[in-house]
């Protein structure tokens, strides 16, 4: 495989030249050479680690100054991740503290990167040895190996739902931004299977039932978005909705979602489908939300609902049939810890990208407007 090689082109811009014919500039062939592991334009992060190295974590960048933040804050939201030993989570058992390495003086934000870390405690990688030169039923392994040639086969490294982990961390100072503005932003399991959540004992069964038949089952998360204003978001390629959609198949195992009514809207008629709108003390309102807060790719001020829908955990140890990396069919058990259902602990991932979306679009909303950035800036002569 030949090496990236730097240069210059004809008009003195630095590039990189992956082949003698082929040469970009750096910041496109960048996108050529790299991992898809950032996210976001002003509010922005980068995901760092795999399921079983010694830690992982996320760089903020973009965070403004000023805004009171530590440790204990991020431990909130990690924790609803964190594995609670119940009968729809994993038996591994981490502590996901996280530790605040920059970014952070005298309990506040300074304006610069926050590189936050979370240690590994209870990987147990001799359970993934199996899997090593074979591709597991429902999993990235063999996408994997045929982007990279290579994998780290312990828990699938980079493709492991653990590394959500740091978006989480990141979430929860987009989450303080938010709650600082008025802006609540809620995701919670909504149904297993098609058990609703409402109904713990019909779910308790149901995941029961699934673990002693060496099973799994599918999973629905709903995230709903109040005090968001009208205006954000972008008409055309940045549509809200288009980011919010990308933040939420991110997720390693979203298969679907609906924005308000969403394929709903597929079998209505205008009429029905409509939001008719109405004054309300001098603030525009929608009768109905079929939209979901957003259109247009705009939102409209009112509450901003999602559904997302997850896969069953690809992870079961009943005998499946797959190949290894020599083209032979094989039959596999995978061993391991696993959770039955993926959405109870989903769910606050869902919540996390879903603040890092609206907080990038609302810091971008800051300057669409040129009569607020001129009083903005006007009013500050006046200090």
């Amino acid at each position: 495989m030949a090496q990236a090689v730097r240069s210059l082109d004809a008009a003195g811009i630095s590039c990189y030249y992956i082949s003698e014919k082929t040469a970009l500039p750096c910041s496109k062939q960048m996108r050529y050479i790299m991992a898809g592991s950032t996210f976001g334009t002003i509010f922005r992060i980068t995901t760092w680690g795999e399921s079983h190295g010694k830690a992982l974590g996320v760089v903020i960048d973009g965070c403004p100054a000023g805004l009171p933040l530590c440790e204990e804050d991020i431990d909130i939201f990690t924790a609803r991740r964190r594995p609670d030993g119940g009968t729809m989570s994993t038996a591994r058992k981490e502590g996901d503290r996280v530790e605040i390495l920059s970014g952070v003086f005298e309990g506040r934000t300074t304006g610069t990167p926050i590189s936050l870390m979370i240690r590994n405690e209870d990987q147990r990688s001799r359970d993934y040895t199996q899997i090593a030169e074979s591709y597991r039923p429902g999993h990235a392994d063999f996408g994997f190996d045929a982007k990279y040639g290579f994998r780290d086969y312990r828990g699938g490294g980079r493709s492991s739902a653990r590394e959500t982990a740091g978006r989480v961390a990141a979430g929860a100072i987009a989450q303080k931004l938010l709650s600082a503005m008025g802006i609540d932003c809620r995701a919670s399991l909504t149904a297993v299977g098609k058990v609703p959540a409402s109904d713990p004992e019909a779910v308790e069964d149901l995941v029961r039932k699934c673990r002693n038949d060496l099973d799994s089952i599918g999973s629905t998360v709903t995230c709903r978005v109040s005090g968001m204003p009208a205006g954000i978001g972008d008409p055309v390629f940045e549509k809200l909705d288009a980011n919010l959609a990308k933040a939420m198949f991110s997720i390693g195992a979203v298969k679907g979602l609906d924005i308000g009514d969403g394929h709903r809207s597929a079998h209505a008629r205008g009429s029905e489908n409509n939001d008719s709108f109405y004054m309300e003390n001098g603030t525009v309102k929608t009768a109905t939300n079929h939209a979901g807060g957003i259109l247009g790719g705009l939102s409209n001020g009112s509450d901003i609902v999602m559904t997302v829908y997850f896969k069953p955990t690809p992870s079961i140890a009943r005998l499946q049939k797959t190949v290894n990396r020599s083209g032979e069919e094989i039959d596999m058990e995978i061993r391991g810890r696993h959770d039955p259902v993926i959405g109870a602990r989903a769910a606050v991932v869902v919540e996390c990208m879903t603040a890092l979306v609206l907080v990038d679009a609302l810091l971008l909303n800051m300057s669409a407007r040129a009569d607020r950035v001129i009083d903005f800036y006007k009013s500050k002569k006046d200090i």
